[in-house]
C-alpha cells in the first residue's frame, strides 16, 4: 500500500515522501497516529500545494532575514550592567540581549535563535550568532559595559583581531637573533 508521510520516520522516510508499506502497518499505526495518509490523487495534489506554500513562506522569511542581517551587522549593542572590575553581578542572557536590542533600537528578535552557549558573566566585547533563518546567520556585536559605560577592552573586537593578526605575521617574518 502506498502512503504519503506527514512526519519524518526513522527507517521509513521524510515528510512528503511516498513509500510502500504493508496495509496492516498503515491502517493500524501510520494512519491513526497521523504519520501518513493514503497516496491518493487528491492527497498528492494537497501535498504539492502545501509544499509550494511552504517554499513561498521560506523564501519570504529568508528575504526578511537578509534585511535584518544588514541592520544588525551594522550596529553594536551596548549593555550596561552592575559590575566589579571585570566580573558582573549576575549575568547577561539571550533574553536580556533581545530586550536591550528592542529597547535601544526597536528591533525584536527571538532569544531562542541567539547562539549564546552560556550566559555572559564578564565585561567585554562579544560576537554572537543569531540565526533567524538556517541559511542566514547574523553576527551581532555586543559590548557589556559597567554602569559608567566603561569596559575592560581598549578597541573594538575587529581592531583587536587585526592587531593580533598583524603582530603574528610580524613575529613569523623575523629571523631568530643569534
Amino acid at each position: 500500500m502506498k502512503v504519503i508521510l506527514l512526519e519524518p520516520l526513522e527507517n521509513l522516510g521524510d515528510v512528503g515522501q511516498v513509500v510502500n508499506v504493508k496495509p496492516g502497518y498503515a491502517r493500524n499505526y501510520l494512519f491513526p497516529q497521523g504519520y501518513a495518509v493514503p497516496a491518493t490523487e487528491s492527497n498528492m495534489r494537497a501535498l504539492e500545494a502545501k509544499i509550494r506554500a511552504q517554499a513561498k513562506r521560506s523564501a519570504e522569511r529568508k528575504a526578511e532575514a537578509e534585511r535584518l542581517k544588514e541592520i544588525l551587522e551594522a550596529l553594536t549593542l551596548k549593555i550596561k550592567v552592575k559590575a566589579g572590575e571585570t566580573k558582573i553581578y549576575g549575568s547577561v542572557t539571550a533574553r536580556d540581549i533581545a530586550a536591550e536590542l528592542e529597547s535601544q533600537h526597536g528591533i525584536a528578535i527571538d532569544p531562542k535563535r541567539l547562539d549564546l552557549r552560556r550566559p555572559i558573566k564578564e565585561l567585554g566585547a562579544y560576537e554572537l550568532t543569531y540565526k533567524p533563518h538556517p541559511e542566514v546567520p547574523i553576527v551581532l556585536k555586543v559590548w557589556v559595559l559597567n554602569e559608567q559605560g566603561e569596559g575592560v577592552f581598549v578597541a573594538e573586537p575587529e581592531a583587536e583581531a587585526e592587531a593580533e593578526a598583524k603582530s603574528e605575521s610580524e613575529d613569523q617574518g623575523q629571523a631568530p637573533e643569534a
